[in-house]
């Protein structure tokens, strides 16, 4: 199940990996998936692409068991895996699952959206962005929405007026959002190159993990004051800022991310970008849904090649032949104790009818225990020390002899017990 108030984990994001959640609005958004997918193969863009019901992609098989980290949950649509390769036959694999609304209330909302990716080496900005290879890279197809508010990617987003919901804005996107948060404020009203997404500006990689605020020049004290006040950064009067998240990533000085000028004349902000780049770097801390997805990526995915089917079956039947020659191993094991077991039990009844005194089922016990046939000082048998009339018999001198069948029969059942009784 998928929740947006996610608690954080003790985990950091790989510096392999790349994960993104947002929601689609329009009407059908497996379909979208399905075109774009089908289209980018013909085009040898990805290697292959599997459609995924999210029940038969969680069901465990002897070949391929999968545990509960690959259950995409109740509400789970649809779930897509992908795999291409970039810079020098670097594989990447990556699947996007598509969640029904948690309630009632959020069917407005869209339909849920989460994608994690992972490389055979660490993430390049310069690589395509993988939001690209599930969704298509046009503005006709909405679904590039955050999951706070109303914010979308690839677009500037103006701050709101009320001092209260900008505030709040600001305490959803540093808690709730997967995506890194930049607020821009405009010195002055621009025209329409300054009206521009700056984020276009970016590596491929980060063009759909950023999201542009937007400040109007009135704005300049009050988003000042509001940023102060929830996030403990300020932005310049015509500047920028980078927004931590919460909690903060290691690494992450608001001098360091805050930028004093911004043209916005159409003209590429290199040193906003380059700021960009460097807090998108840091690891920042997994939220319990974003380590659920990588998890989910890692442990339940589908889409081998024919190279990568034969090394798992090898694999599997290394470790199963491995725990057959275990299981093999423990039962004889146990095979010689209930032999041993059965012989001295043997000994026992010989001895007992030796002697001419049945064996009762309480006379399997240590010496000197009660009932214990020539115990001393214990009654049960006749002619035993402490008995009415009973010679007192003398304490034997030497070694004491071990060789008592009822002693081998405890050691051998001393060979059940758990190592820890």
């Amino acid at each position: 199940m998928v929740n947006n108030s996610d608690s954080t984990s003790s985990s950091t994001l790989p510096g392999t990996a790349w994960l993104a959640r947002g929601r689609h609005l329009g009407p059908e958004p497996e379909r979208d998936v399905r075109r774009n997918l089908i289209a980018l193969k013909a085009a040898g863009v990805i290697d292959d692409f599997l459609d995924l019901d999210p029940v038969e992609a969680a069901r465990s098989t002897d070949l391929y068991p999968r545990g509960e980290s690959a259950d995409p949950g109740p509400l789970a649509r649809r779930l897509f895996e992908a795999r291409w390769r970039v810079a020098d036959e670097v594989t990447v694999r990556a699947q996007l699952t598509t969640y029904d609304p948690a309630s009632r209330r959020a069917e407005g909302e869209g339909v849920l959206w989460v994608l994690a990716a992972e490389a055979e080496r660490s993430w390049a900005a310069d690589w395509p962005s993988p939001a690209t290879v599930f969704w298509p890279d046009t503005d006709q197809v909405a679904w590039d929405h955050d999951t706070v508010a109303e914010l979308r990617l690839r677009t500037p987003n103006h701050l709101p007026q009320d001092d209260g919901e900008l505030r709040r804005l600001l305490r959803e996107c540093a808690r709730q959002s997967w995506f890194v948060h930049v607020v821009v404020h405009e010195a002055m009203t621009p025209d329409a190159l300054g009206r521009r997404p700056l984020t276009a500006f970016l590596p491929p990689s980060l063009r759909h993990r950023v999201v542009e605020h937007r400040a109007t020049p009135e704005q300049a004290l009050i988003a000042d004051f509001a940023i102060k006040r929830e996030l403990g950064v300020g932005i310049p009067r015509g500047g920028a800022v980078v927004l931590p998240g919460d909690p903060r990533a290691d690494g992450y000085e608001a001098e360091r991310f805050t930028v004093r000028n911004v043209f916005l004349d159409g003209t590429e902000p290199s040193e906003l970008i380059a700021a960009i780049v460097a807090c998108a770097a840091l690891p920042r801390p997994l939220s319990a849904e974003a380590e659920r997805a990588l998890a989910r990526l890692r442990e339940g995915w589908h889409l081998y090649t024919q190279e990568e089917e034969l090394v798992h079956a090898r694999a599997m039947v290394t470790h199963y032949a491995t725990a057959l020659a275990s299981m093999t191993a423990s039962c004889d094991l146990y095979r010689e104790a209930a032999e041993s077991a059965l012989a001295a039990l043997a000994d026992v009844n010989g001895s007992a009818a030796g002697t001419g005194v049945p064996v009762r089922p309480g006379a399997l016990s240590e010496p000197g225990e009660a009932g214990v046939p020539g115990t001393p000082g214990r009654p049960g048998v006749p002619g035993a020390s402490g008995l009415p009339g009973a010679p007192t018999t003398a304490p034997t001198t030497g070694p004491k002899q071990d060789s008592s069948p009822l002693k081998a029969l405890s050691r051998t059942f001393a060979r059940f017990r758990s190592p820890n009784e």
